[in-house]
């Protein structure tokens, strides 16, 4: 469980993008569009030690092509990111930033007292 739950922080290319386009539900192109490996490191509490794993942002939402995990959030067009990773009825808070030349980074926290930070690297 915990294992997932810091899987899905890394995740946090979930995002928050342009409220306008949340509202509207509208597919609007965003520059961190891609696939993102991401390295997420645990650095309080007692949830395994690190994780690296695949997320494809589109159209500045995130998602994960396995079923461990849900990701709700997007990258802003600033690259600001912001999501909730959740796995039953656990979830991480996800913040942080990509940047524009392929990199990013950020902080995580758990619901079980887990916390760390993740780093991003664009793949695609």
């Amino acid at each position: 469980m915990k294992t997932a739950i810091l899987a899905a922080a890394t995740l946090s290319l979930a995002c928050l993008g342009t409220a306008e386009a949340a509202q509207k539900k509208v597919n609007v192109p965003n520059a961190y569009d891609g696939n993102w490996s991401i390295e997420v490191i645990t650095t309080a509490g007692t949830c395994d030690r690190a994780y690296r794993y695949g997320v494809r942002i589109a159209n500045g939402e995130a998602s994960y092509p396995g079923s461990d995990f849900t990701i709700a959030g997007r990258v802003a067009a600033n690259g600001a990111v912001r999501a909730t990773i959740s796995r039953g009825s656990t979830s991480a808070n996800v913040v942080g930033r990509l940047g524009r030349e392929g990199f990013g980074n950020g902080t995580w926290k758990a619901d079980g007292g887990c916390s760390g930070n993740w780093n991003a690297e664009r793949r695609s």
